[in-house]
């Protein structure tokens, strides 16, 4: 998608920026924070946390998507995620699941990196082929 053409919305990536300062990131020193917007028009935020034994470190999607559910919301209508690298941050396979289980295959996805470089795709870009809930259903 060419993000040219596409605003990447200054209130979500200032969210984003604001969590991604709170990353606990000591084994990568790789900090990321997310934004999603959800269809009721409520943000949600999350920052990424390692964990000494690795395979329990969370992502900051997993964490937003979690306050979003929690707060009894189930539908992400935007997401901006920023990476502390100069390039735009791609969310891990993992997280691109994680959205898709509440989003349609046409949200936006902002990935931003810390010199102000950014890239958006649709989900269905990022996550062609998709496996959802209605295959389960």
């Amino acid at each position: 998608m060419n993000q040219n053409k596409i605003m990447v919305p200054a209130e979500m990536v200032a969210k984003a920026q604001a969590v991604q300062a709170n990353a606990y990131s000591p084994y990568s020193n790789f900090k990321v924070g997310v934004c999603l917007r959800t269809t009721q028009h409520n943000f949600f935020v999350g920052c990424n946390y390692e964990n000494a034994s690795f395979s329990l470190t969370s992502c900051a999607e997993g964490s937003a998507i979690a306050a979003m559910v929690n707060a009894g919301e189930k539908q992400i209508a935007e997401v901006v995620v920023i990476g502390s690298s100069e390039h735009p941050c791609s969310p891990c396979g993992a997280c691109r699941q994680r959205i898709r289980e509440f989003a349609a295959p046409d949200i936006l996805i902002h990935m931003l990196g810390n010199s102000g470089e950014s890239l958006t795709m649709t989900l269905d870009e990022l996550l062609p082929v998709s496996f959802g809930p209605k295959f389960i259903k």
